[in-house]
């Protein structure tokens, strides 16, 4: 009872500071700061998780991601390569609303932490002169980028849940499939509910279909490749400095630029609260807390994976410390239970404050972060029905 205390806690304080608008990366070293305080962490135990926080290689390379990320999109902005990219999109789909959603659509198939940052910049550029909020742009980056996590082999989660659960990988993805189709069409009906009709362009160019090329290496070298993302974002910079004859203090410039002491301090914020959480053992704590309470386990089901979803922002997180849990409860862990943990635990995840995609995108559109909930919380209250109602019909 006391580590739900704790943990409500801390939710509330990230809750005031970010309705008081204060910047994520300080929001979460605040909540890390009271994470330590309340479960008694020593100086030393402190330190050793600042270090561990600082050096993780998924600190290293999400770092070297965003700021490769915030220099091609300057580049490609400098260079018009963005509005190219934008006037093919309306010749080659037409349908406004389609023409928005395309680029979340298509770096969501980048399983990738930094995708979110990637594509907020074309929504932005597909939205000018439309009557969209910031905060509605923020939802239209985020939803739209994260329907292939249910069913895209790419991405790790769905991969650790096939392994530890035994089912077939086509046999849970085949499952899943149903909630990617709900994000996508919630997502039409919480957004751009006023645009409407097609645009009537002239036939796409030659240099508006080379303009996609750059978004298409990445994704080539990424999927077909198996090149590491901060690997192929390095590259495309380097072509892209040769390709447009940048000088050394130009280079040099656009390096200051990716290089943002916000993206930095937001970085090493979620990992350390991660790593505290994963210190203080609070999500273990939690789980057996409520088995210890006699809930029936059909609502452990969703109750588990939903905490730790929420509480690590990150799909492996959930399975990997709820999964191996809800086999031991429940021999045998049939895929209509497997499809509703995952589905649970992924509400929890889209909904975490934690989770890095949700801060890129509020920080990039300077959005309120309540706004962008008002639209998800419906979004994700269809999305666990639509859940809830499978598990009835196939159980």
């Amino acid at each position: 009872m006391l580590d739900i205390a704790k943990l409500f806690s801390v939710l509330a304080l990230i809750s005031y500071l970010l309705r008081k608008k204060f910047r994520i990366g300080n929001v979460l070293l605040a909540a890390s700061a009271l994470l330590a305080l309340l479960y008694f962490m020593s100086p030393h135990k402190i330190a050793i998780a600042i270090g561990a926080a600082a050096t993780n290689q998924v600190t290293i390379k999400l770092t070297l991601s965003l700021t490769l990320i915030r220099v091609i999109e300057l580049l490609l902005r400098e260079n018009n390569v963005l509005s190219e990219m934008m006037q093919a999109s309306k010749s080659l789909l037409r349908n406004r609303k389609l023409i928005i959603i395309s680029m979340p659509l298509l770096i969501g198939m980048l399983p990738s932490l930094g995708g979110a940052y990637f594509s907020a910049p074309m929504v932005e550029e597909s939205t000018k002169g439309l009557k969209i909020s910031k905060e509605e742009k923020g939802f239209i980056n985020f939803w739209f980028r994260h329907p292939w996590e249910f069913a895209l082999p790419l991405y790790p989660g769905i991969l650790l849940a096939s392994a530890i659960s035994g089912i077939e990988l086509r046999s849970l993805i085949l499952a899943n499939l149903i909630y990617a189709v709900t994000m996508l069409v919630t997502g039409f009906i919480f957004s751009m509910k006023g645009t409407s009709g097609t645009i009537d362009t002239a036939r796409v160019s030659r240099e508006g279909l080379l303009s996609f090329l750059p978004i298409t290496s990445i994704i080539l070298l990424v999927i077909l490749f198996n090149v590491e993302l901060q690997m192929a974002l390095l590259l495309l910079s380097v072509v892209l400095f040769l390709y447009y004859r940048y000088s050394v203090p130009r280079i040099f410039s656009a390096i200051r630029h990716g290089l943002s002491l916000d993206v930095v301090l937001l970085i090493l914020g979620v990992m350390l609260f991660k790593e505290l959480m994963e210190k203080t053992g609070a999500v273990n704590n939690i789980g057996e807390l409520l088995i210890s309470w006699g809930i029936p386990l059909i609502p452990l089901l969703v109750i588990l994976p939903f905490i730790s979803g929420l509480l690590t922002g990150v799909t492996v997180g959930f399975v990997s410390s709820t999964f191996p849990l809800l086999m031991h409860l429940m021999p045998g862990f049939p895929i209509v239970a497997v499809s509703l943990a995952f589905a649970s635990g992924f509400i929890g995840v889209l909904l975490s404050p934690v989770h890095v995609c949700l801060v890129l995108t509020r920080e990039y559109f300077s959005a309120d972060m309540w706004g962008i909930y008002r639209k998800m919380l419906p979004a994700c209250a269809i999305l666990f029905v639509v859940a809830v109602i499978e598990y009835v019909i196939l159980r």
